[in-house]
């Protein structure tokens, strides 16, 4: 059914940044992270209204980030199955750092009506810069490392962020 999907796609423009500025439209391409999906299907899947999934669909599409890999004729008009762009979006430049909030909190969304009990170990310890780097270096090896299982395999959601808080000096 579907076209083959490129392994990689670099998000660096602000029309991208800005399409990934909804927490829905991470969700949606959470969601279609494995195989393609009509707005029907990705509503029942995210409990929400095909509206809402047409509109931000409309988005990502827009910003090359969704594509239509089939129609078919169905009573009433056509059915359109989407599909990511990309297996693995590379986020560059200015707009990087503006999308990890909102890519959480697609998240956040996305654990609220999880199966099953949810691993979270959230720890601030103290590091030096290189260790920091290390963690970060082992972590992103250790998620990209990760093979899909296929068709029938439940979908997993991995979050790993090392991030160093906003500094602030005890008032004496």
């Amino acid at each position: 059914m579907a076209d083959e999907m490129a392994d990689r796609l670099e998000v660096s423009t602000a029309a991208q940044f800005k399409a990934l500025g909804h927490p829905l439209r991470h969700r949606l391409l959470f969601a279609l992270g494995q195989e393609p999906a009509t707005i029907s299907q990705l509503a029942t899947a995210l409990a929400t209204a095909k509206g809402n999934v047409a509109h931000h669909l409309g988005v990502l599409r827009e910003a090359g980030m969704v594509r239509v890999v089939e129609t078919r004729q169905v009573r009433g008009g056509t059915e359109q199955y989407y599909q990511r762009a990309a297996k693995v979006f590379d986020f560059t430049g200015e707009g990087e750092r503006a999308n990890a909030p909102v890519a959480l909190q697609a998240v956040a969304a996305d654990l609220q009506s999880a199966s099953g009990q949810p691993m979270l170990h959230l720890r601030n310890v103290r590091l030096t810069d290189a260790q920091a780097a290390e963690l970060q270096t082992r972590l992103s090896e250790l998620v990209h490392e990760l093979q899909d299982a296929g068709p029938g395999e439940a979908r997993y959601g991995v979050v790993v962020s090392v991030y160093r808080p906003q500094q602030t000096e005890p008032t004496g």
